[in-house]
């Protein structure tokens, strides 16, 4: 007999299934995706010095990437509901594998430029697809520390990517200099993992037969469930559409958010070691060890404020939270000497990264299952615009005053309005509404007490306003 008890007893041996089987795979994926992504930080000197690339030049190349990722993110994610997670994903990897290593034979500032938005546009689809992902495999409740495990994949390359650059561009043979082995060889990681994809992964549950058919039936049953009231609490049969959602307030602000979070992230990634190098008298593995530093605290303080926010349930706050931190750090970072700057972005990593991983879960509570693909796709490729941004200015600015600290006081600036952005996140029941329809309370929802202002499933981080 499948007693609620019983059923609560198969979902959490599912979960526990699914984090096992899925979430390394997706980690050991995102390192791989992030190190081809930020690796061309490492050359920007190298680039100069063999083939001209000028520093404004470098910015705008490396920013291009990101305008290839945004015009092809939607498309590529509504092409995987089409064909599933396991063939797209695999295709994608496969493609951005090719590109990341033929970014070695780069001759000039046009060939960088196509190739880097070449990079770009064959990885569209990648991170919204893997949150999406989860959202398809995982209760609510449980994605939070699905999303903070997977996140932490991009601060785990940024502490590898450091040391294991500066071991490549040692490299030097059959005609190929380190800068073009470098590229070479993190770009075949991709191709590798193209058969682990293929294997390992299933696009729906139903699909796992590493799951037994209660444990199936456990999963299928809380994600129609949580669908159905996302249905009762939003929209009341009137249908919803992509164009609903662009036309929802809350949407653009979580573009926003992303915006900032993207903008600090890919500013500090692609000229941090330009900083560090600034010190003076370091060789290309110092370098890249001093680079995993910020990056290795902020691995720390992703899961510390991850365990805070599952602890003490009030995501927008405590998102708000790390927007400070963060702007508190860069304000600082646009001070001082290149030692100075080095201490503060160590402490503004703690909050833009942390940030990063506490920001999807509102979203993701907020939008219903049926469009949260394409919205989540597209609050990734406007936010991600920030990546486009961030490197083309610092470029010009590096190329112009022959330094970065006036952008990042601009990044410390906009983290700060981030951060009090963030707390005008509104929950389902009083954000979106399709058409006219006026939002209701929910069976559930009734059956709460009255008292407070977040509503919460068991163990969920998302605060709800």
């Amino acid at each position: 007999m499948n007693t609620p008890a019983n059923q609560q007893t198969h979902l959490a041996s599912a979960v526990r299934k699914i984090n096992r089987h899925i979430l390394p795979l997706f980690v050991v994926m995102f390192i791989v995706n992030y190190i081809d992504r930020v690796n061309v930080g490492f050359v920007q000197t190298h680039l100069e010095h063999d083939i001209g690339i000028g520093p404004a030049a470098y910015g705008f190349g490396a920013g291009l990437f990101f305008i290839g990722y945004a015009l092809l993110e939607v498309p590529s994610n509504i092409m995987m509901q089409r064909f599933g997670a396991r063939l797209w994903l695999t295709r994608i990897m496969f493609t951005w594998g090719l590109v990341a290593c033929a970014s070695a034979f780069v001759r000039g500032e046009h060939s960088f430029y196509i190739l880097r938005f070449l990079l770009g546009a064959a990885e569209a689809g990648f991170f919204p697809g893997a949150i999406f992902y989860f959202t398809c495999w995982l209760p609510a409740s449980e994605r939070g520390r699905a999303m903070a495990i997977f996140l932490s994949g991009s601060a785990a390359a940024s502490i590898i990517s450091g040391p294991l650059a500066g071991a490549l561009l040692s490299l030097d043979g059959l005609g190929l200099v380190g800068w073009q082995w470098m590229f070479l060889i993190e770009g075949s990681f991709s191709l590798v993992l193209c058969a682990a994809t293929w294997f390992w992964l299933d696009s729906h549950p139903e699909d796992a037969t590493w799951l037994t058919e209660d444990e199936r039936r456990a999963i299928s049953d809380t994600l129609e469930r949580e669908q159905a009231e996302r249905e009762t609490t939003q929209h009341h049969g009137h249908g919803t559409s992509t164009l609903v959602m662009l036309r929802d307030p809350q949407i653009l602000l979580f573009c926003f958010l992303y915006f900032v979070i993207s903008l600090t992230v890919y500013g500090v990634t692609f000229w941090l070691p330009i900083i560090i190098a600034s010190m003076g008298g370091l060789s290309e593995i110092e370098i890249g060890m001093l680079n995993s530093i910020p990056w290795i605290i902020a691995v720390v303080a992703m899961y510390g404020f991850a365990s805070l926010a599952r602890r003490y349930p009030a995501q927008r706050k405590w998102t708000a939270l790390t927007f400070f931190i963060a702007a508190v750090g860069l304000a600082f970072s646009g001070h001082g000497n290149a030692l100075a700057c080095f201490v503060a972005i160590c402490f503004a990593s703690i909050g833009f990264k942390a940030a990063s991983s506490l920001f999807w879960p509102i979203p993701q509570a907020y939008l219903d299952k049926r469009i949260a693909a394409g919205v989540i796709a597209l609050i990734n490729s406007v936010g991600g615009l920030g990546g486009f941004v961030a490197p083309s200015v610092f470029g010009i600015l590096q190329a112009r005053t022959h330094s970065v600290q006036g952008g990042l006081i601009a990044l410390a600036v906009l983290s700060g309005l981030a951060g009090v952005a963030v707390l005008f996140a509104h929950s389902p029941t009083k954000g979106l509404r399709a058409g006219r329809a006026k939002p209701r309370t929910s069976p559930e929802q009734a059956s709460l007490p009255s008292s407070g202002s977040s509503f919460q499933r068991p163990d969920e981080t998302v605060e709800f306003a």
